[in-house]
């Protein structure tokens, strides 16, 4: 008896001529603005105005030292709270930029972002439907890439499985994102 609604569901539409075959997956617009029909990803344009900042981190040393951004477009913080997942289609993006520091009347040593040292982002879209399965951006979930600064930045990924995958390991059992520095998730 579970199965006796999609079953008259399915029947009712056929006897009404209607195919079932018609139903569409959302197009690439619908399912996110930031990833296009071909399964390429975009950074989106002037999201630190239009999305949601989670938290950040600071690495002072090394390679991807300075400030780590992150933002998350508003639907997919509504959800992560109400769900405790991301849904298909949200948008994550780590921002990556350059630090100083110097002594100010909150102490010695405070360090801050620059405004004209952004390294690079990070963009993860989030598909458990494996849309653009051969596309090699996309896998495990989401949608990856990476975007260096300068003109025309386009994603310089070509496999996440080499260029993003390996840094979010130890966030696997947390669909790959690090989500406990994002106090914004958090239920108020």
């Amino acid at each position: 008896m579970k199965n006796r609604k999609p079953l008259t569901s399915t029947l009712a539409a056929l006897s009404l001529g209607v195919s079932l075959s018609l139903v569409q997956p959302l197009s690439a617009a619908e399912f996110s603005p930031a990833v296009d029909s071909q399964g390429n990803i975009s950074l989106p344009a002037d999201f630190r105005a239009n999305q949601v900042h989670l938290g950040s981190w600071f690495v002072p040393e090394g390679p991807a030292s300075g400030f780590h951004d992150v933002y998350a477009d508003k639907a997919a913080v509504e959800a992560f709270r109400r769900d405790g997942k991301f849904p298909d289609g949200a948008v994550l993006i780590k921002e990556l930029r350059a630090s100083k520091s110097g002594d100010y009347s909150t102490g010695k040593g405070v360090h801050y972002a620059t405004s004209d040292g952004t390294k690079q982002h990070f963009v993860m879209v989030k598909d458990s439907q494996n849309r653009f399965q051969n596309n090699g951006s996309w896998g495990d979930g989401w949608g990856w890439a990476l975007f260096k600064e300068g003109p025309g930045s386009s994603n310089v990924s070509a496999d996440y499985k080499q260029d993003c995958l390996g840094c979010h390991v130890p966030a696997k059992d947390k669909d790959w994102v690090y989500t406990e520095a994002y106090p914004t998730l958090a239920k108020p």
